[in-house]
């Protein structure tokens, strides 16, 4: 589904790279007030996920100093997220380059560990196998359990579509993205699939490390439980320092997008005009330190009930992604539509979805029945008949709250500007389209692929 999302996604980026890219494609091809609302959903979920991340970062720091006030490093964290952010868009892209190479390097590290130790190939407990999807098993509480997490699933997935976001500020987006863009699959199949399978094979859900409870002082990631067990020294602190600056790695995204978010508002008269200043540098300094002032939220981190902050925090942002993934791909469907009407090739697009209008239709209907599943996991939770009606409500808006707020902003639009659906014969197609001199670009291009081996012919288009 993010596959079919992101190469919709990059169609669009390349013909308009405009700020604000998501919600500027809702209000053009479907529907101002919906584009106002996927505008605002898009710029809270980041906002909020600042102070969530922070509160994650300064509980992976316990792993080493339980004893000591986590505000210390909610402090250092944050300054340290803000300071980068105020180097602007390139202080940020170096930041992100670096973060970007330990990352990857820990996790190929992992994966070659993970394989070795389910092996037995490491002191500790010998041959795992396949045991732990035996006992306890592999799909806790079957298909209800899996679709429970479709939230926590969907809000470490967020951030994908950040490279249309960066769109407006690229040179040459019909170099660059395109690239970005293809290399999305690998990176899914790499860092989730793969890793996340040998975690499942490694760690069983019913670990207790888990989990923060009265017997064990400080939660340790499945990462480092999986270190841990095979008795291995020293690594499981190198990868919890790995884990912690992949934790701040997505904080310091936040900031990134929800300022360039709320900036594209403030463009589009949806959010205030103050918010749309952009200094020299090319900084909008007044959304950033909006944004940076609610990472404030994080000194909650020293409450008792920090597990309940989290969980509320991440019901704000964790489904606000589904939206912004739906109304890409229905928006690509309405950019097709109108493009074909008026008499236009799908040849003359820059750059064009490997997956084309039916990986769109794909990404909408997954979109879709996600969202039902998510009502259908709210409203009768694992273990209703159980619970109170109390108890009941709140797990209903620790899943659902998204889209409430989704509705509200979209309401409040649409009943104070009396918007209406934007019809494929008025869809402006012009505005902000950029022009590459396409025939000559494409001519050079294959003049330059006739010198290329096979391997790297398919390497372009793959990568």
């Amino acid at each position: 589904m993010l596959y079919c999302t992101v190469q919709a996604l990059g169609e669009l980026a390349v013909s308009f790279p405009v700020a604000g890219s998501f919600s500027a494609y809702s209000t053009r091809f479907l529907h101002p007030s919906w584009g106002f609302a996927m505008g605002w959903n898009y710029a809270l979920q980041w906002i909020i996920a600042l102070p969530l991340e922070i509160i994650s970062a300064s509980i992976v720091t316990t792993y080493w100093t339980s004893h000591l006030n986590k505000a210390v490093f909610v402090t250092i964290y944050l300054l340290a997220i803000v300071s980068i952010n105020l180097c602007g868009v390139k202080g940020y892209g170096e930041a992100e380059f670096i973060f970007a190479i330990i990352k990857v390097v820990a996790v190929i590290g992992f994966i070659l560990l993970g394989i070795v130790l389910n092996i037995g190939g490491a002191p500790g407990e010998g041959y795992i196998g396949g045991r732990y999807w035996r006992d306890p098993g592999a799909i806790h509480n079957g298909f209800k359990g899996l679709c429970s997490v479709f939230v926590t699933a969907a809000f470490a997935f967020a951030g994908t579509e950040l490279v249309g976001l960066a769109a407006a500020e690229t040179a040459n987006p019909r170099k660059s993205l395109p690239t970005a863009i293809k290399q999305v699959f690998w990176r899914i199949t790499l860092f989730y699939i793969v890793a996340l399978t040998l975690i499942g094979l490694l760690v069983p859900y019913d670990e207790k490390r888990l989990l923060l409870n009265e017997d064990i002082p400080a939660m340790a990631s499945p990462f480092v439980i999986a270190i841990e067990n095979a008795g291995i020294d020293v690594l499981p602190s190198v990868m919890n320092v790995v884990i912690l600056i992949a934790v701040l790695s997505v904080g310091n995204s936040s900031v990134f997008g929800s300022s360039r978010t709320l900036a594209a508002l403030a463009d589009q008269n949806q959010a205030p005009r103050i918010l749309s200043y952009v200094d020299r540098r090319g900084r909008p300094l007044v959304a950033i330190m909006v944004s940076s002032s609610v990472g404030l939220l994080a000194y909650l981190a020293d409450l008792e009930q920090e597990g309940e902050v989290l969980d509320w925090l991440v019901a704000i942002s964790g489904l606000s992604s589904i939206f912004t993934w739906l109304s890409i791909c229905l928006a690509h469907i309405r950019f097709r539509q109108a493009w074909a009407r008026r008499g236009h090739k799908v040849s003359e697009l820059a750059f064009r979805s490997q997956v084309g209008i039916f990986g769109s239709y794909l990404g909408l209907v997954i979109n879709v029945l996600i969202l039902i599943a998510q009502f259908w996991i709210g409203a009768w939770p694992v273990g209703y008949t159980s619970q109170s009606p109390t108890d009941l409500a709140k797990s209903f808006f620790l899943v659902y709250l998204a889209a409430p707020v989704v509705i509200l902003f979209y309401l409040g639009h649409y009943f104070w500007h009396k918007t209406s659906w934007v019809r494929i014969e008025d869809m402006d197609l012009d505005t902000g389209r950029r022009d590459f001199n396409l025939p000559i670009l494409i001519a050079q291009e294959r003049e330059e692929r006739k010198s290329w081996p096979a391997w790297k012919r398919m390497y372009k288009y793959m990568c």
